[in-house]
């Protein structure tokens, strides 16, 4: 039995303490509100307090922590991105995610795999080879490698695609990895509460209030009125709904993603493996199961339902690419909402509703940059002014025609 729950069973007290602290009312008043209590919100939080002080902070839930797209992702992180801008923002995420369970003490089973992004055409091996120099450029791991390296990496493979779809070759990049989803938020959560941060959950914002100079004033909740000059949104797939309270309007459209895990096998998959030609994704946790995605959906909805269509097609995909797979069962699936933008990259920063924040557009994209989200939106609410490192990730890009384009590295869901 392991130590933990032995201390329980002997001990009537139940020493350990709670992960969080449970508030029973909102204050009148906080100095800043966020909305969205995921990996997001809480990494914000998490270093609002600890690198700026600002502790006076609320974070609101309308459901249960990290009960959005947090816990609804794949949990693949990587920093091979192909515009500047995302190289630089996705690096800086990943060094962070390195020290993160030292941060927390809390084991977040970060593990180091390697991601290959696969070719199947000359076209899309002329983009790795694009994407490559861009890694190399920022000093990023990153390298174009050809069938025989990926035969030696990863087992079972059909490299031929039964004939439809051979790989070419793929893009390797070395310090791609994966970690537990739910372990971050909570040691985000735990972290930021431990500084005084009020997380509160069941709580569903219900208006925001923008006085007449077009400031914000307060928050309007299903357990009252907040106070506040400053608020903070990450809500993913709520993001639209939102910016309506404030009378602001974006180009986010939000799509339904989609994933499986199978049972558990004996682990035989070291990295990630992602064919964009395919639309598929795959990786193999600490436990043994292949978590597997795809693209997104290609209607809106603001659902989180799942599909047999979606299964169906993921599967043939996979047998295509590991015909290996094809005694095995999927036991779970699951969506999230994906809040996509035009140029396949996110909005952060201030808005043109004075203190109110954004930190939105994420799409299949959102996992990793929790730590480098949080950080420089941190800075950015305690500074008023757009970190360095997400400028071009600014809200009036789109008015201005000045797109960061990401879509050639981030156009299947992972």
């Amino acid at each position: 039995m392991p130590l933990g729950l032995l201390k329980f069973l002997l001990s009537h007290e139940h020493p350990e303490p709670r992960m969080f602290t449970a508030h029973e009312r909102l204050k009148p008043s906080y100095d800043v509100v966020i909305v969205g209590a995921g990996g997001h919100g809480l990494a914000a939080a998490y270093y609002l307090a600890r690198d700026h002080g600002i502790t006076n902070v609320c974070v609101l839930e309308k459901g249960y922590l990290g009960g959005g797209n947090t816990g609804r992702n794949t949990t693949i992180i990587r920093s091979n991105y192909l515009t500047p801008e995302g190289v630089k923002f996705y690096d800086e995420s990943v060094r962070l995610w390195q020290d993160l369970s030292e941060d927390f003490d809390l084991n977040l089973f970060y593990s180091t795999r390697g991601h290959y992004t696969l070719a199947h055409t000359d076209s899309a091996l002329r983009t790795m080879r694009w994407r490559a120099e861009v890694n190399k450029h920022h000093g990023v791991a990153s390298e174009v490698v050809g069938r025989d390296h990926i035969a030696a990496h990863c087992p079972g493979i059909d490299l031929d695609c039964g004939g439809t779809d051979p790989v070419l070759g793929a893009l390797y990049h070395a310090p791609g990895a994966i970690a537990r989803h739910d372990a971050v938020a909570w040691g985000y959560g735990r972290g930021a509460d431990r500084r005084g941060v009020e997380i509160h959950q069941q709580t569903e914002v219900l208006g925001i209030d923008v006085d007449a100079a077009g400031r914000v004033a307060g928050v309007r909740t299903s357990r009252g009125t907040i106070a506040t000059r400053t608020v903070l949104s990450a809500v993913a797939g709520s993001t639209p709904g939102l910016l309506a309270m404030v009378g602001l309007k974006s180009p986010i459209t939000v799509h339904p993603l989609q994933a499986m895990v199978s049972e558990p096998m004996k682990p035989w998959l070291d990295p990630i493996v992602v064919s964009g030609s395919l639309h598929i994704y795959v990786s193999q946790t600490a436990r043994g199961e292949l978590v597997m995605g795809a693209s997104l959906d290609p209607y809106e909805l603001h659902g989180t339902r799942s599909t047999f269509d979606f299964v169906e097609h993921l599967s043939a995909s996979m047998l295509e690419l590991f015909p290996c797979l094809s005694h095995v069962k999927i036991v779970r699936q699951w969506a999230g909402m994906a809040d996509m933008t035009p140029d396949f990259a996110p909005v952060m920063g201030p808005t043109p509703v004075e203190g109110f924040y954004l930190d939105a557009g994420w799409g299949t994209w959102g996992f990793k940059a929790t730590p480098v989200c949080g950080k420089t939106m941190a800075w950015t609410v305690a500074h008023g002014k757009a970190h360095e490192l997400i400028t071009g990730f600014a809200f009036d890009r789109f008015a201005r025609y000045e797109l960061t384009g990401e879509k050639g590295a981030a156009s299947v869901g992972h």
